[in-house]
């Protein structure tokens, strides 16, 4: 997309007041970092589909595998991904791991993103 595309200002003209408030409100760069860093890991359909699996219930690894028609490694690896995050928490019971949503803030985000894209 070239510059002439992009709709501009035709004169330059600052309006201080409004650069003052959204600087104020401006997060400090290290939050910046830490929530570009959040979205890149919704930036993968697998981890999608294992996060809407979770909605429905806590699963193990072999259950997510199955109901996703992949190989444990490859959901083992997108779970890492994802509790790295904070997205998912796991829960040991005998020689299984349970995994559900963290909390209901993942719920919400993707619920926004899908309304977003319906729009």
């Amino acid at each position: 997309m070239a510059l002439e595309d992009v709709e501009h200002c035709e004169d330059y003209c600052l309006h201080e007041d409004r650069i003052k408030k959204a600087n104020e409100k401006m997060p400090d760069e290290d939050e910046l970092y830490d929530i570009a860093e959040l979205f890149k890991v919704f930036g993968d359909s697998t981890r999608i589909r294992i996060l809407y699996v979770l909605f429905e219930s806590e699963l193990c690894v072999c259950d997510l595998a199955q109901t996703l028609n992949m190989n444990q490694s490859a959901i083992s690896h997108q779970l890492k991904i994802l509790k790295q995050a904070k997205l998912v928490t796991g829960r040991r019971e005998g020689k299984s791991v349970f995994y559900s949503l963290a909390d209901d803030h993942v719920r919400a985000i993707i619920d926004q993103g899908r309304e977003h894209i319906e729009e």
